[in-house]
């Protein structure tokens, strides 16, 4: 299982499991369960994405990835101004999904640049 190899996967764990932990006393059932799922479905997808045998099929779950954790800085900005989520708390996870996107952007680029894909990808801008 190489993924369990890569730190951005081990980095969207931890911070699945903080948005976990962060929203355990939120009665919103609605929000709660989309805000994590948008965290889950960050390390989830670099995991599935890591164990493709295609390049193309790999990229294609990491930008699924990417695209979670600007879900997931979205909707921490909401829980933030609608007083479910603390806001030195939140900024602190928005950071780390911060982090993670770029990590995760560096390593889409790194994979296209060994298949030789260097179109741009509008898809991601």
């Amino acid at each position: 299982m190489r993924f369990k190899q890569l730190k951005v996967w081990q980095q969207a764990c931890r911070l699945s499991c903080d948005i976990y932990k962060l929203m355990k006393e939120c009665r919103d059932w609605g929000f709660r369960d989309q805000i994590t799922r948008s965290g889950l479905s960050i390390p989830s997808n670099i995991a599935e994405g890591e164990e493709r045998d295609s390049p193309k099929d790999q990229i294609r779950f990491l930008n699924i990835a990417k695209s979670s954790t600007a879900e997931l800085i979205t909707q921490i900005y909401i829980g933030i101004e609608v007083g479910y989520i603390d806001k030195t708390e939140g900024l602190r996870q928005i950071n780390e999904a911060e982090s993670i996107a770029g990590s995760l952007g560096k390593l889409i680029k790194t994979k296209k640049s060994r298949i030789g894909e260097d179109t741009p990808d509008y898809d991601n801008q």
